[in-house]
């Protein structure tokens, strides 16, 4: 399985960057077999609520999100994920919230997360972190 972060889903509606929102387009439009986190559903709602002055309406965001709600697995969290977000932050740099991301993905048995806020690791257990921004 597979997961997208979600600065992955601002980008694909984010008009500032065409570079990043065409990569963001083409990486959605080829993906399988992928589910959507919880956290990230939640967070694109927030964040996405900046790109409104850009031509992206909220009312959108929301039609997006029940899209890909109807188009993927949703993996909600378990109290485990808090347990398991407590042994990464003890263990790698990381921020809380990219932890609960990291969390979720061990716990619902993701194979690769593609994120940009990553870069300092590219495997974090099972778990593999592309960032399809990032030119080899």
């Amino acid at each position: 399985m597979t997961a997208i972060d979600t600065n992955i889903l601002i980008y694909a509606h984010d008009p500032r960057d065409p570079v990043k929102q065409a990569i963001a387009l083409s990486l959605l439009d080829s993906l399988e077999d992928v589910v959507l986190l919880w956290q990230v559903a939640c967070e694109f709602l927030s964040a996405s609520r900046k790109l409104e002055p850009f031509g992206y309406p909220q009312a959108q965001a929301w039609q997006e999100i029940r899209k890909l709600q109807r188009a993927w697995t949703t993996i909600i969290p378990s109290w485990s994920v808090i347990d398991k977000t407590e042994s990464l932050l003890s263990n790698y740099s990381l921020s809380f919230w990219d932890a609960m991301i990291i969390a979720a993905c061990l716990e619902g048995g993701v194979a690769r997360l593609y994120s940009e806020d990553f870069d300092a690791y590219s495997r974090v257990g099972a778990l593999e972190i592309v960032n399809p921004f990032k030119i080899p």
